[in-house]
């Protein structure tokens, strides 16, 4: 009985995906549809069975795919019950190991419609990302639904600040909402920005997307009053603390992160009312923060849409995503994107802020009851600072290609970190070698961040934003401060904590 029950659920959200499809009624209406609690099994159920199709497909077409599940030994899952023993794709086991053509369909890159972004390795090599136009047009119909059902009625005047050029964000955010707003593409430029805005004037309702450590550099920096002006922001590339949010919130109306990958794609979550204040409620409830996400540092908290995206934790903790549409041009199945964190669906969430207390008839409402995706920080030796990545394989090129510091210093440690204004720091701790008469060389900020900048294609990017002063370095004798406590049985810790 319950067997057929599931083939008539399943059915009728056939059914119902069919109709959305109808071009007429690709609306924010219809998201908003599926975003109901009612809805939620059913895109839970029909996700996991568009991840089997998608890891069938690729398996079929795309040879890099079938070679990868053929090293592993791993047979081609058919159905959701063995979908979780598919082997996990990484960039280093997957991404690395194969080129660029072999992982789309079909062995090859199509010959139009494409757009390829670029994001910078771990060894300072770029990495290239191929985006095919239904996918791309995928992502151009969630970004308009989000801004529709964030920014409701009169038009917004979009002021893209992020990185354009070959990066994801900036130029996919431009290309995918032209059509839906009136734009214009300034790039991390203060003056450009302050320009704009002097320019136009307070007639306008914007909304402003950037990096984090960008837009509060030009609100710290800013000569005009923007008193009268209604500005929304959003940010990305990074997360926010509740106090920096708060920072901004003296300016913006509204503040909004939304997360993303060049890896993936951008825009895969994005924060809603309510998950902003679950965040909130865990910055103020250590204990429920621990009992909801097992840290009591809130991590972002972000809502994604079932249908497009397959959220699953790898035992070490990490999000693995899955992409569930066929037409990728380049498919990910299972994709480690090495970023600590993991999903809650929503019901889950509701009952567990019950149970610790929370009113739950004080949430935000009306609200989409999507599932909750939780990024904790990353896993793969890396920071973010100012959107880029930098990663200990960066510091150990800057240390082992420069004759003086490969002679004075022995090891490192970095984290990002705020200073009494909230604006961001590199801190960088070098432990000179043991022994060494050397003198510590001068200028220690000003040459690294030249050398990041020549190995880290990204950081060179954004150190248009900043400069040396935003990297303090501290320098240690062998053995001392934070590197008192090492065990040579362990695994050398490089990175510190971060904001």
């Amino acid at each position: 009985m319950r067997t057929v029950i599931n083939r008539i659920v399943v059915e009728v959200l056939r059914l119902v995906l069919m109709v959305c499809r109808l071009p007429v009624l690709r609306s924010p209406r219809v998201y908003a549809l599926l975003g109901t609690a009612w809805a939620q099994p059913l895109l839970e159920h029909w996700g996991r069975r568009r991840a089997v199709d998608v890891h069938r497909v690729a398996a079929r077409r795309c040879p890099a795919y079938g070679a990868f599940l053929r090293a592993q030994g791993a047979p081609v899952s058919r159905g959701i019950a063995g979908f979780g023993s598919v082997p996990i794709t990484t960039k280093s086991n997957y991404v690395l190991e194969h080129s660029i053509e072999s992982r789309c369909l079909g062995g090859k890159i199509p010959a139009r419609g494409v757009v390829i972004d670029e994001s910078s390795g771990s060894s300072g090599e770029p990495n290239n990302w191929v985006r095919g136009r239904a996918e791309r047009e995928a992502v151009r119909r969630l970004l308009r639904h989000g801004l529709a059902l964030t920014y409701r009625g009169e038009s917004l005047f979009l002021l893209n600040c992020f990185a354009l050029g070959p990066w994801a964000t900036g130029m996919n955010l431009s290309m995918s909402l032209a059509d839906s707003v009136i734009l214009k593409s300034i790039g991390p430029d203060r003056a450009k920005l302050e320009s704009t805005l002097r320019r136009f004037g307070p007639g306008y309702r914007y909304a402003v997307a950037g990096y984090p450590p960008f837009i509060k550099d030009w609100m710290d920096s800013t000569g005009l009053d923007l008193s009268g002006y209604e500005m929304h922001l959003i940010v990305g590339g990074e997360g926010i603390s509740e106090g920096l949010r708060d920072r901004f919130l003296r300016v913006f109306r509204s503040v909004r992160s939304s997360y993303g990958a060049s890896d993936l794609e951008i825009n895969i979550a994005a924060e809603t009312p309510l998950s902003i204040r679950v965040r909130r409620l865990c910055a103020e409830r250590p204990g429920l923060c621990a009992a909801l996400f097992g840290t009591e540092t809130p991590p972002m908290v972000f809502q994604y849409n079932p249908l497009d995206y397959l959220v699953e934790r790898s035992p070490a903790g990490e999000l693995v995503i899955t992409l569930l549409r066929r037409g990728n041009v380049a498919p990910k199945v299972r994709y480690n994107i090495m970023d600590l964190g993991g999903s809650v669906t929503h019901r889950a969430m509701v009952r567990a802020l019950g149970a610790h207390g929370v009113d739950v008839a004080s949430l935000p409402s009306p609200s989409l009851a999507f599932p909750f995706l939780f990024v904790c920080g990353r896993s793969d030796l890396s920071v973010a600072f100012y959107g880029a990545k930098i990663r200990t394989s960066d510091l150990d090129a800057v240390l082992n290609n420069d004759p003086v510091l490969r002679e004075v210093f022995h090891s490192y440690q970095m984290s990002v970190e705020r200073d009494e204004r909230l604006d961001p720091v590199l801190r960088v701790m070098l432990e000179r070698s043991r022994g060494s008469a050397a003198e510590t060389p001068g200028g220690l900020s000003e040459r690294l961040y030249e050398a990041i900048a020549a190995v880290n294609q990204d950081f060179r990017e954004v150190t248009r934003m900043f400069g040396p002063e935003r990297i303090v370095v501290e320098v240690f004798a062998f053995g001392e401060g934070p590197f008192a406590a090492r065990d040579i049985r362990v695994k050398q810790r490089y990175i510190g904590g971060e904001d």
